[in-house]
């Protein structure tokens, strides 16, 4: 596939497409008779997967780290498990923080909402009947 079809399918830039096959995140794509990229199918696995390590705040760094060592071969899987287990730990300490907040977050709305229900004009029930309570709204400013 030409990079265009490429950039559709995996939603980045053909400027990113050229910058990660330029330091080393994409492998060189093949060329056509006419020196134009042509990729493999199996790249937008990869893509996915980088996507992934970046969503998951993955520098680009430790990003070149796991392709290079992927570019050496299955030999190198433990070394790749250990980065992945490394940023994981990661992961998680941040999901934790992440968690923290959104409780404080949950809290801070809930107050607003206790504090708005305080404020808010109620239905006069002090009236029994129909023409009381009729009386009562209108006495109301």
């Amino acid at each position: 596939m030409k990079i265009g079809e490429l950039a559709k399918r995996s939603g980045l830039s053909a400027h990113t497409i050229r910058y990660y096959e330029r330091i080393g995140l994409l492998p060189f794509a093949d060329r056509d008779a006419g020196g134009r990229r042509d990729y493999d199918e199996s790249i937008l696995v990869w893509i996915a997967f980088l996507d992934r390590l970046k969503t998951t705040g993955m520098p680009i760094r430790e990003m070149l780290h796991y392709a290079a060592l992927r570019a050496e071969g299955d030999h190198t899987g433990p070394a790749r498990r250990a980065l992945l287990e490394a940023h994981r730990d990661r992961v998680r300490a941040h999901l934790s923080e992440l968690q923290a907040c959104l409780l404080v977050l949950d809290t801070k709305i809930d107050t607003y909402v206790e504090a708005e229900k305080r404020t808010q004009p109620h239905d006069d029930t002090r009236y029994s009947t129909a023409g009381d309570q009729s009386r009562a709204r209108a006495a109301r400013p």
